[in-house]
């Protein structure tokens, strides 16, 4: 049995600025194995996305893509698919106000179009992205990205009650069936893999980790986190390029 869960953000979190994970994490996520606390990436990204973090730090406990798909010891636990019809529907609304969308599952993505934001925001990334706007109709889709700067409650009317739509970065929208967040991937999680009783601990720092941190014991906010995420935590540690995580582990006697 594990003696305690801890949930990693991954962008601004358990990521440096440059997307890479500090060589002191690793090496406390390394020394929580070891004393049998479960490390747990929840994040926005997808699995295929982050497999070289899984790689680096041996975790294969992962709720991705804001609660759409979760996995333990490398299999999955849960998945929301997206019905085809509002795929259809969302892609058409999209394409009428000029923005891209991304379609994505645990083993890849596809765009529906490309412009200088999506662009920009698959070079942060690393990704390469493919334009193939009929992808969606072959493929289960458990996750969306809409971009655009200032439409989050023009998605959100236009389809209330099957989407929810939160902003993650200045580009784009993550989009999700409604009703699926980190906090409903977490339940899913403790729940399926047998852990709903032990002490949860959360780390994050973005608007998306807030449901997050509603769900766990103990909310921790990275220094450079916004303000609600950081009114929210139990405690405010460093920042994601200062060993905020080792600190915040250090903190709650979760490492020495």
């Amino acid at each position: 049995m594990e003696n305690a869960v801890v949930f990693f953000d991954l962008d601004g979190t358990l990521f440096d600025d440059e997307k890479h994970v500090l060589p002191a994490s690793i090496a406390a996520i390394h020394e929580m194995q070891q004393h049998h606390i479960l490390p747990v990436i929840a994040t926005g990204r997808n699995i295929f996305e982050i497999q070289y973090v899984l790689d680096a730090t041996n975790i294969d406990a992962v709720v991705s893509a804001n609660g759409s798909y979760v996995q333990y010891q490398g299999q999955r636990l849960s998945a929301a698919v997206l019905d085809k019809d509002v795929l259809t529907a969302v892609t058409k609304f999209a394409n009428e106000q000029g923005d891209p969308v991304g379609y994505f599952n645990n083993q890849g993505f596809r765009l529906s179009q490309a412009n200088t934001d999506t662009t920009d925001n698959f070079k942060l990334l690393r990704l390469n992205p493919v334009v193939d706007p009929d992808w969606y109709l072959n493929h289960d889709i458990n996750f969306l990205n809409v971009f655009n700067r200032n439409k989050e409650q023009l998605y959100q009317e236009k389809f209330a009650g099957s989407l929810s739509f939160v902003r993650n970065n200045p580009r784009a929208l993550d989009t999700m069936l409604t009703g699926i967040t980190k906090q409903t991937g977490i339940r899913t999680f403790l729940k399926e893999a047998g852990l709903s009783g032990a002490k949860t601990y959360a780390f994050g720092d973005g608007f998306n980790d807030l449901q997050m941190f509603d769900e766990v014991d103990v909310p921790i906010a990275m220094g450079n986190g916004v303000f609600q995420a950081k009114h929210q935590a139990a405690y405010v540690t460093g920042t994601n390029t200062t060993d905020g995580i080792v600190t915040g582990l250090q903190h709650f006697g979760l490492i020495k």
